[in-house]
């Protein structure tokens, strides 16, 4: 949409989309410093109930069963509910939850609260992109990548806040606890904001009058091949984030022999370069179109591997970590824009389906990579970044989808 187009709404309109669009840009803020806050005293959790790198990999794996579970069941309410109060559920469950984290004492009681920690952030990241794909409707022109530029800022903040207060020693509950607060609170501010009403359909995505109603419907019908593609992209991008936040604190511990305070800044400077990306990259994407930024994307997150991963320094990790995070920053956003513009299938049920693969490849990566690092080490297991930024440039040529189109809302 152009500046004099949408200044030629009634300005009340405009304050409600404005106000629409910050309350979602807040959530997704909050989203990436609370998850950020949990991933930044990971090898704490780790040294307090004494896991092995198979142990912590198959609590992990708790945790994503719990999103798994949790994204579908998601989208499900978000038919029947609408995304805000999904979100406002999601948003509260995921602040109460994180404390419980640390306040586990034992094996059993922290599998259990990564079970439920897991469920609420797959729920949170379903419906808050839903919310965002419904403010992009209304704005009329991409700005999917600056929800994702403040995910990363706020993965940023508490990776930041995560290194600060590990050098103060300060305790992974009383962290806990601070987090879950401030970022309630803001959460909260900004529920009242939320849209209440339902995504509007493109007219590419308006049912085929010639198609036979089937009954019930599915809430995850099987995707097509183009769907399927993204699908497939969103997954290989999200499987590098998980990497990133699960396991680069602890591979400059392990494998670089870092302190503790320097190995949390390895997800700081992987958020970083994806929060700087990010906030250019709807330009970029302009610039550049969809197909040549996601192929140099998935290009540079795979020489960013090699470099953390094949030379010797714990600088040159960062400096790995934050190429990595360059690569990979656009991605997601890229592929949701394009599912919401692929012919013939409505926006939601394509962002769903999108949205539940990329995330899957996010929770269940970290698991698996730490059972496969039992075996080989660690360095050989995050090995498997090369490979599917590798694939994520092969399967650029996916995002060559319809460029959008004007649409009343």
């Amino acid at each position: 949409m152009t500046t004099a187009a949408w200044l030629g709404r009634p300005r009340r309109l405009r304050s409600a989309f404005a106000a629409e669009r910050l309350a979602v840009s807040v959530l997704f803020f909050c989203n990436g410093a609370l998850f950020a806050t949990w991933v930044s005293r990971i090898p704490a959790i780790q040294t307090r109930h004494a896991l092995s790198h198979a142990a912590l990999g198959l609590a992990l794996l708790v945790m994503a069963l719990g999103a798994v579970i949790a994204m579908p069941a998601a989208g499900m309410l978000i038919g029947r509910f609408r995304s805000a109060p999904v979100c406002k559920v999601a948003a509260t469950l995921y602040c109460l939850m994180l404390p419980c984290l640390a306040l586990a004492p034992g094996h059993v009681t922290l599998v259990l609260a990564l079970l439920c920690f897991g469920a609420a952030h797959g729920a949170l990241d379903v419906s808050m992109n839903a919310e965002a794909v419904d403010v992009e409707t209304r704005y009329r022109r991409p700005i999917m990548s600056s929800f994702h530029a403040l995910f990363s800022l706020g993965g940023l903040t508490g990776a930041a806040a995560g290194v600060a207060l590990t050098r103060l020693s300060l305790a992974p509950l009383t962290h806990f606890l601070l987090a879950a607060l401030l970022l309630g609170a803001a959460a909260m501010v900004i529920f009242p904001k939320l849209a209440s009403h339902p995504l509007h359909l493109t007219p590419a995505a308006q049912p085929d009058p010639r198609t036979k109603p089937a009954g019930r419907r599915t809430a995850f019908p099987w995707p097509s091949r183009g769907l399927l593609a993204l699908g497939v992209v969103a997954l290989c991008s999200m499987v590098g984030e998980g990497a990133m936040a699960d396991w680069s604190a602890l591979f400059l511990r392990d494998v670089r022999h870092t302190s503790e305070s320097f190995a949390a800044a390895g997800y700081a400077a992987f958020s970083v370069a994806m929060a700087a990306s990010r906030f250019g990259g709807d330009w970029l994407t302009a610039t550049l179109g969809a197909v040549r930024l996601v192929r140099w994307g998935g290009l540079t997150a795979t020489a960013g591997t090699l470099v953390a991963l094949l030379l010797p320094g714990a600088e040159t990790a960062l400096i790995g970590f934050a190429c990595v995070g360059l690569g990979l920053a656009t991605i997601v956003p890229a592929v949701f824009s394009a599912a919401g513009r692929l012919p013939g299938v409505a926006p939601g049920t394509a962002l769903a389906t999108v949205t539940t693969l990329g995330y899957f490849g996010f929770i269940a990566a970290p698991p698996l990579i730490g059972l496969v690092a039992e075996l080989i080490g660690l360095r050989g297991a995050l090995g498997s970044i090369v490979l599917t930024s590798a694939g994520i440039a092969l399967l650029a040529p996916a995002l060559a989808t319809p460029a959008p189109a004007n649409r009343e809302t």
